[in-house]
């Protein structure tokens, strides 16, 4: 795929996880990209810089080991020299056995790559027109499109779009925190002392830091439906209000967590995990919210160690907007209805950073592909990139809701094995084969 004269341009649509890995997947096929970004131009509700790949919600790009999906998923996409996994890697922070990054040292590095790749033209503007561009687009827009564009792309599909809400933890600095009363340690000790974790030793204790959190006032949201949020980002106010121990069985569990100044576990235990590489910064791990900004201040200050925590962040909550995909695209990510246009990452309702990632590395690829009339390829849905892709135009899906990769979507091997974890290591390790067979093809 060298020496590639006269080729069409591909457009990629937004700057975001998803953009950024197509745009990266293109241009390695030597096919020029004119990525679209509405930033600094026109920003979201939701994002904090300009940078391309930021990271809106938590920093953690989830579990690093092969036996969970994720990782699985994760260690696919290095096996394409993905750009996301590339400076994921070089950005980490301490996390236990999750792959945490620095979040401004991350997307600013791959904004720099992005903008300096000589097959790159970035245009700051908001789309409004998909059909004026010409060739080949990936829509990459993420789960925060502009309304104009929103409403183009609803012309284009003939369909409604559905969606649900999402939230964003809190970001505290660890100099105002009160390290007399918090320590570091990580659940059953795996791994180094990467959290800081602030304990609830009592039951009182907690039972009056529940009571207030579940009756704080809530920040309005516009066009708010009950019951439309996302389980993987439920809010803490609202994961607290299904029940007093909820929470204590949730983000704030104790277990495997022992105090090294009284060798018990606490009654429950709030966790911070680090957000930047220099270690100044902290967000509290399951506390998406959209509770009022002065409420956050408040009910969290009641929790041990942030009495007196200077928030740099607070938590927000923002619609997501996705499409019906099983009725709409096929596996790779291709619209039936005009094979023109592409779609990638969380607008096509696959949940999570890294799963937006892969999404826009597939839509690459077969963008690259079809521009240079080679045959397709496909992810086979023993592989975690095919599992998605196959989740996502699985026309026998009822009600299609955002979905994380995970192994209950990639077929079984055929036997029982009895421990889970030896049965996850099977799996990943034939999905990698699959993958290195795919790529010596290819």
């Amino acid at each position: 795929m060298s020496d590639i004269e006269n080729v069409k341009p591909i457009h990629v649509i937004g700057a975001g996880l998803a953009g950024c890995e197509a745009a990266y997947q293109i241009v390695k096929c030597n096919i020029p990209v004119i990525l679209h970004e509405m930033r600094p131009v026109k920003r979201s509700a939701a994002h904090n810089t300009d940078n391309f790949a930021e990271l809106v919600c938590s920093n953690s790009l989830r579990a690093a080991n092969i036996e969970n999906a994720v990782g699985l998923l994760k260690e696919e996409m290095r096996m394409f020299g993905s750009i996301i996994m590339e400076q994921a890697d070089a950005h980490r922070v301490p996390a236990g056995g999750a792959l945490a990054v620095d979040r401004e040292g991350f997307s600013e590095a791959i904004t720099e790559k992005i903008k300096n790749h000589p097959l790159i033209t970035v245009v700051e503007e908001e789309v409004t027109d998909l059909e004026s561009l010409e060739g080949i687009v990936v829509i990459a827009s993420g789960p925060l499109t502009s309304d104009a564009l929103s409403q183009n792309i609803g012309k284009l599909l003939s369909e409604d779009y559905l969606y649900f809400f999402d939230a964003a933890a809190p970001i505290v600095t660890v100099d105002s925190l009160d390290m007399s009363k918090v320590y570091a340690a990580s659940r059953y000790d795996k791994g180094d002392a990467d959290y800081l974790n602030c304990p609830f030793e009592t039951k009182e204790e907690y039972q009056a830091f529940w009571n207030e959190l579940i009756s704080a006032e809530l920040a309005p949201v516009k066009d708010f439906e009950t019951g439309n949020v996302f389980e993987g980002c439920m809010p803490i106010e609202e994961m607290a209000s299904r029940g007093e121990d909820t929470i204590r069985f949730g983000p704030l569990k104790p277990v495997g967590l022992i105090d090294p100044r009284t060798g018990k576990e606490a009654y429950a235990v709030v966790q911070l995990r680090q957000d930047n590489a220099v270690a100044t910064l902290y967000n509290l791990v399951g506390f998406q919210t959209h509770l009022k900004w002065p409420e956050q201040k408040r009910v969290f200050s009641m929790i041990p160690g942030l009495e007196n925590a200077e928030f740099v962040r607070y938590g927000v909550m923002h619609k997501n907007t996705y499409i019906n995909s099983p009725k709409l695209l096929d596996d790779k990510f291709n619209l039936k209805s005009n094979k023109r246009f592409y779609f990638a990452g969380q607008i096509t309702g696959v949940e999570g950073y890294v799963e937006s990632a892969a999404s826009g590395l597939m839509a690459g690829i077969h963008a690259a592909r079809a521009t240079l009339e080679l045959p397709e390829v496909r992810f086979a849905p023993e592989t975690a990139h095919g599992a998605l892709a196959h989740y996502i135009s699985n026309q026998e899906i009822e009600k299609f809701q955002p979905m994380n990769v995970n192994f209950g979507i990639i077929p079984h091997l055929g036997y029982k094995v009895r421990k889970k974890k030896e049965k996850n290591l099977l799996l990943a390790n034939r999905a990698m084969d699959s993958i290195k067979k795919l790529l010596e093809s290819i």
